[in-house]
């Protein structure tokens, strides 16, 4: 299984199906691919936000891959001509080997229409726990801590959880470490940090602190880079 990092909160699986999270590319100034370069079969949005849902449309049309994402953003994105599998918080589904299952996530969501002064609410924003070739992945999305993270995710024997440091819109590098010991993953990768001037982290102060404090391994990844699992 290959992880990819593709900068900001993106990040591409490939195994036996290529799984992509939130493809905010175009427009990214650390991206490490263009969205022609991208081949995938599923394409997982956290919510509606420009930095997330980002070039979702154009990709998911190229691929004919589907979009896994709460219910009203996936209205959104079918009038757009995208093939959707719509779910919601808690609900968990399964298809060609690939399990999913939404989990909350505290933030907002919403997309700036063109030609609209306001957003269009597209449905809460969600997290993602994803089973793949026999791993298990948590994707946080962009959120604050929650005490959830303990009861309801941490239950599950995550391999690799993807987690927001960059304080401002997300949780920062003290939550993080707070929801890594939680959530005892056997691998944290720190996301949305470093892309825009008000989310700049130090990703090695907060790699030594996890694993200075437990058994958990902090993969600091620059975009294009990946590991293996």
């Amino acid at each position: 299984m290959k992880i990819e990092f593709l900068g900001h909160s993106c990040f591409l699986l490939e195994g036996s199906k290529k799984v992509l999270f939130d493809p905010y590319l175009s427009g990214n100034p650390l991206a490490a691919k263009k969205t022609e370069e991208i081949q995938v079969d599923y394409i997982l949005v956290s919510h509606g936000h420009g930095d997330h849902l980002g070039d979702t449309i154009a990709i998911a049309k190229k691929n004919d891959a589907t979009v896994v994402c709460v219910n009203e953003l996936g209205y959104y994105l079918e009038q757009q001509g995208v093939t959707t599998q719509r779910m919601h918080i808690g609900g968990k589904s399964e298809i060609d080997g690939l399990k999913i299952k939404l989990t909350p996530a505290w933030h907002g969501s919403g997309i700036c229409v063109e030609g609209k002064d306001a957003f269009s609410y597209v449905g809460p924003p969600c997290g993602f726990l994803v089973w793949l070739d026999g791993f298990c992945f948590y994707f946080a999305g962009d959120t604050g801590l929650f005490g959830d993270m303990e009861k309801i995710i941490g239950r599950y024997q995550i391999d690799v959880a993807f987690l927001p440091i960059g304080d401002w819109y997300t949780m920062g590098p003290d939550d993080a470490v707070l929801a890594t010991n939680w959530l005892q993953p056997d691998t944290v990768v720190p996301m949305h940090y470093n892309t825009f001037d008000v989310i700049q982290q130090n990703g090695a102060l907060f790699k030594a602190e996890i694993e200075n404090k437990m058994d958990t391994r902090c993969v600091l990844l620059e975009p294009g880079q990946s590991f293996m699992l």
